[in-house]
């Protein structure tokens, strides 16, 4: 994906303002991968994490859960109240990659949910991670696939059914570079910035929602501007509103809840 201008403020309070809602709406579903992320690099009582791009804190507090001691960072102070909600436990400040204020080998492990494509050049990430983790530590990483699953979708393909044009969220981020979104080119990205025994696949899981609570949330979301400029007028908030409604009749489950096919990539690798 093609390198995006540097956020101006108004884009920026934007992405402050409204933090919350997304987190609570499209947000969640990146929740998924966060358990096998953890079992990946071997996080138990004791392991000092560090999770950047910590986000809501839902790795955090997975891990906190665990018995680590977590470190979460997030250049986002509205994402780091979130994440101080979230994961009371963990130390928490802003900061951000591709440079952490931290000196070499402070963790046992260093994880990334999703962090790559909004934190400058993949490699350079991946090398400040393995920086700040001890000689025998890990790091993990997830991101999403270059094919999605049908779930991950379904707001595109019903803002385009309703001839809306979506606005990427990553105008909100810094300017960014691609990483691989492929098995093999994850391991290769990983074993390129001196990760020993980098092994990359592929991770699905279903986002579960109530239906009702999702339209909701999406509709509340498109009044925000994050996802169309300028923000739709209610007659368009409902013509999408209707497109999502039929385009989601497959994933609705007999309980009335969407379960929301994705996936993603899930790499990790040794210093």
């Amino acid at each position: 994906m093609a390198d995006t201008p540097q956020p101006d403020h108004r884009d920026v309070d934007l992405w402050e303002e409204h933090a919350a809602l997304y987190v609570r709406t499209l947000g969640a579903a990146c929740a998924g991968p966060a358990v096998p992320l953890l079992d990946a690099a071997q996080v138990g009582p004791g392991t000092r994490v560090l999770d950047v791009g910590t986000g809501p804190g839902t790795v955090a507090a997975v891990a906190a859960d665990r018995g680590a001691a977590v470190t979460a960072v997030d250049p986002s102070p509205a994402m780091l109240r979130l994440a101080r909600a979230a994961a009371p436990r963990a130390r928490t400040l802003v900061a951000a990659l591709p440079r952490l204020p931290f000196p070499d080998a402070s963790f046992d492990v260093a994880v990334g949910n999703f962090v790559l494509g909004h934190a400058g050049p993949a490699q350079a990430v991946v090398a400040e991670l393995r920086r700040v983790v001890r000689p025998g530590g890990r790091v993990g990483l997830t991101c999403w696939t270059d094919v999605p699953a049908a779930g991950q979708t379904l707001v595109g393909r019903a803002l385009h059914a309703a001839g809306v044009p979506r606005v990427p969220l990553e105008h909100l981020r810094p300017p960014r570079s691609g990483h691989p979104g492929d098995p093999a080119g994850m391991a290769r990205l990983l074993g390129g910035a001196g990760l020993r025994t980098a092994l990359c696949r592929v991770v699905a899981w279903d986002h579960r929602v109530d239906a009702a609570a999702w339209s909701e949330g999406l509709a509340r979301l498109l009044g925000t501007g994050l996802l169309t400029a300028p923000a739709p007028d209610r007659a368009t908030v409902d013509r999408v509103l209707g497109h999502a409604a039929a385009l989601s009749t497959p994933f609705l489950s007999p309980e009335g809840d969407l379960r929301l096919p994705h996936v993603a990539l899930l790499a990790h690798g040794w210093r």
